[in-house]
């Protein structure tokens, strides 16, 4: 795997990382003095690390000869995260708190497609059966002989 590929799941995981950490911040927010302070210093390294990926996106894409796919999806997460931090400020919760869940299942969706992406292409070759054994027979628990 090559340098490109692996700066853009780091990016992509912290940013992942960092909105669960901002759901945990927010229940903080509701039952601590401190919670307020800890969900903002939250939304600034969140805001970071989506600028991160956008940063590793476009590395894997240009120099690294990869997809530019991942620099929609990168940008897409930095308009959400923008988007997301107006809300915050406006102190709008019945807006910030679902786009803030659903940035969490983007950016999980997109980890598991950049982490997966490799093997599903693997998976597609054909397997060569075992020595000796049938290759359309079900020999698992429950199988007829």
């Amino acid at each position: 795997m090559n340098a490109h590929r692996t700066f853009v799941r780091v990016a992509l995981a912290l940013q992942t990382l960092t909105l669960f950490l901002q759901a945990t911040t927010a229940g903080l927010l509701l039952t601590t003095s401190y919670g307020e302070t800890l969900h903002g210093v939250g939304a600034r390294v969140m805001y970071g690390a989506t600028m991160l990926y956008v940063l590793a996106a476009v590395l894997a894409w240009r120099p690294g000869g990869g997809s530019p796919r991942p620099i929609a999806y990168s940008t897409g997460f930095l308009l959400l995260a923008s988007a997301q931090v107006v809300l915050g400020i406006m102190r709008e919760p019945a807006l910030h708190v679902p786009l803030g869940v659903l940035m969490f299942g983007l950016s999980v969706l997109d980890l598991g497609r950049v982490v997966t992406g490799p093997a599903r292409a693997r998976s597609d070759a054909p397997i060569a059966p075992s020595a000796g054994r049938p290759t359309d027979a079900w020999t698992g628990p429950g199988a007829r002989s």
